[in-house]
């Protein structure tokens, strides 16, 4: 596939988080891998579908890796202590305890955040697909029912809108709730063990199939 790198961004430790475009004028969806470090299939799913040869009618715009510093240190935090998904500066932001949840001392105080929030501002997706682990659900927020339902019947992963838990700071309430842009949560199957993961532990090469035929739904379908 060709592509071309639009936007990049150093953290905090060097290492570098990079947005690229894989062409199509339809559509812009986003996807967004590895928010959490140790969440690392996203990385691997993007980077394996950018090496095909295809040709999208909807344009894609891809962030392979959002925290490249948890992902090398295998934490869910980035090097700050920070969760990226508790960090982004909604109306129920905490700071909170400063454990893997921890959501920064300020809202936005994140390079990885700030990096996020101005690709959101210029490129304007009109969907964004966030890829987590390990609880093999569709989750969604803001005017995504729909999408959510589709990506169920590919992926035979459950819907669910609400996670279970409290996420206050999180991406999906900051794009979905407050700025109505559709937001899903694909939820794998767990490709590392962790106190969450839900049995079988999968490896990132089963899920590929997979994450190409919900990105191939994506890339082609009129979404909208």
């Amino acid at each position: 596939m060709i592509q071309k790198v639009l936007d990049r961004q150093k953290t905090a430790s060097g290492n570098e988080i990079i947005l690229t475009d894989a062409g199509g004028d339809g559509t812009t969806v986003l996807t967004i891998g590895v928010f959490h470090g140790d969440e690392p299939s996203g990385k691997y799913l993007t980077e394996s579908f950018l090496e095909k040869d295809l040709h999208p009618k909807n344009r894609l715009l891809f962030i392979p890796c959002l925290n490249p510093d948890g992902f090398l240190n295998k934490t869910r935090c980035n090097s700050n202590g920070v969760d990226l998904n508790r960090n982004f500066p909604t109306k129920n932001w905490i700071s909170g305890k400063k454990d893997k949840y921890f959501g920064g001392n300020t809202p936005a105080s994140e390079i990885e955040t700030m990096f996020l929030i101005r690709v959101i501002e210029k490129y304007k997706p009109d969907l964004i697909l966030t890829l987590h682990e390990p609880y093999r659900i569709v989750n969604y927020d803001g005017p995504a029912s729909g999408i959510a339902k589709e990506l169920s019947k590919i992926t035979g992963y459950k819907v669910e809108e609400n996670i279970g838990y409290p996420t206050p700071g999180s991406f999906g309430t900051y794009c979905g709730i407050e700025r109505n842009i559709p937001v899903i949560t694909l939820e794998f199957a767990p490709t590392v063990e962790s106190e969450d993961a839900v049995l079988p532990i999968e490896t990132p090469e089963n899920l590929g199939c997979l994450y190409d035929k919900v990105m191939e739904y994506l890339a082609d379908s009129s979404i909208f």
